[in-house]
């Protein structure tokens, strides 16, 4: 009997262990699930104001499991609410920070609408044709299965300055704010081009690190912007790979990424990182407004009311993946970068920032052929093109899931299409685009 009761508990406490250590070797992974779903939940309450957390849960073996709730505070998430805790804290302004701790930030500046025309502009009735092409956009002739799984939410289109047409999914509308997860890198961009012309910044600015005493003290603005730096790096959403970890598990996401060691010589090899950004964020926004280097560079002058750059826990802007803001701010952004950085008359950006930044860069090893300087061009290195149905100077933004800012300078187009596309490859943005040229370029009776 006592032999039979210490085998039992030999076998229980193997179980045990097995268990604590499996469950400490997938931490990790899980970690990364209740982050995302804290954040997410936390996000969608406080900047999108929307109770459907759920629905923007991608497809996981661990939805079951999670539990995520929103509170005063912003969201915990949890795996059956007992392991891998997270928590992402809410500020106004500021959308959510995963942290263990409340964020220390400072009081958002504030944003006016004030010379946004896209604002509150009035849409007249779309062509036939223009409105056929919203509609493949949405996935009109699929069925209610496959259209779920397009998850289109909103397409915009603005011609020649004015906002023409506009469509939008059941539960949201124009001033609803959507994630545009990397998009985000345009901005980027963007803000960047805004510190080069009030001369606070150089493309060639080197020496960006005070820790930096070896290599990467070569490493430039421009090559962490063409993702050229060098720095070692995975972007695959896997166990303890850096993206997961800059995420979900470091309060200062600068400062880990800085951290890494040198792949490559800096400016010869072109591997896609979110980490590249963030840390050109961490580092300009250090003496350009801190959590507030958005808000003040371009939130402002751009009169994006409802545009929100979320934090970590640092007060870093979150440049590689976290702008939120409305269908309607988002095709503001596309005019700028159209009108090539004039707005309402006033030049925000140095003259040709936008031709300069929509080349695709071209360096020996290149894993992302189109990528440019935080936009993707439609013409590659080589000439060939991304879209043949679209004009070779076609650049875009895009993002996580589906998100789309297409820009075609030739036509004076800009199109947003933004949505929840977790399993589906979207091929139908660049379609879409081209039938509404031909749309637009008919004269309606």
């Amino acid at each position: 009997m006592r032999r039979s009761r210490k085998i039992l508990l030999s076998v229980v406490a193997a179980v045990l262990v097995l268990l604590v250590g499996g469950y400490w070797y997938e931490r990790p992974m899980l970690l990364t699930g209740t982050g995302y779903a804290a954040h997410n939940a936390c996000a969608l309450k406080s900047v999108a104001d929307r109770a459907d957390a759920e629905d923007d849960l991608p497809p996981n073996p661990l939805v079951p499991v999670l539990k995520a709730q929103a509170d005063g505070d912003g969201a915990k998430a949890s795996i059956l609410g007992l392991l891998a805790k997270k928590r992402a804290w809410s500020t106004p302004g500021f959308g959510c920070t995963i942290s263990d701790e409340p964020p220390s930030l400072p009081k958002a500046t504030a944003v006016s609408s004030t010379g946004n025309p896209f604002t509150d502009a009035v849409v007249t009735a779309p062509s036939a044709a223009v409105t056929a092409a919203l509609a493949d956009g949405f996935g009109d002739d699929l069925s209610k299965g496959k259209r779920e799984d397009l998850g289109t939410r909103a397409i915009l289109v603005a011609k020649d300055g004015k906002l023409v047409a506009e469509r939008y999914a059941k539960g949201f509308d124009a001033t609803t704010p959507q994630l545009g997860w990397s998009i985000t890198k345009s901005i980027t961009s963007l803000m960047v081009g805004r510190l080069v012309i009030e001369g606070k910044v150089r493309l060639d600015d080197d020496h960006l690190r005070p820790e930096w005493k070896d290599d990467r003290a070569n490493i430039t603005v421009r090559q962490l912007l063409q993702m050229t730096s060098g720095l070692d790096w995975d972007e695959t959403y896997s166990l303890g790979t850096p993206i997961t970890k800059m995420l979900y598990a470091e309060p200062d996401m600068g400062k880990y990424v800085a951290s890494q060691e040198l792949d490559h010589d800096p400016g010869t090899h072109l591997q896609y990182s979110s980490g590249s950004t963030t840390l050109l964020c961490s580092i300009l926004a250090q003496d350009n407004g801190g959590a507030n280097f958005p808000r003040q560079t371009l939130f402002s002058p751009l009169g994006l009311s409802s545009a929100v750059m979320e934090v970590d826990g640092s007060g870093t802007p979150v440049c590689s993946s976290y702008m939120w803001a409305s269908p309607r701010d988002w095709a503001a952004v596309g005019q700028f970068a159209l009108q090539d950085g004039v707005w309402n008359g006033t030049r925000l950006l140095p003259k040709g920032w936008m031709d300069a930044s929509t080349i695709a860069v071209d360096v020996k090893e290149n894993e992302d052929p189109g990528y440019a300087t935080g936009w993707w061009a439609n013409e590659r290195a080589d000439g060939t093109l991304f879209a043949k149905e679209l004009p070779a100077d076609t650049y875009f933004g895009e993002g996580h899931d589906g998100q789309w800012l297409v820009v075609v300078p030739s036509q004076k187009l800009v199109v947003v299409r933004l949505g929840f596309t977790p399993t589906e490859l979207d091929e139908r943005v660049t379609s879409m685009t081209a039938d509404l040229i031909t749309a637009l370029a008919t004269p309606t009776a």
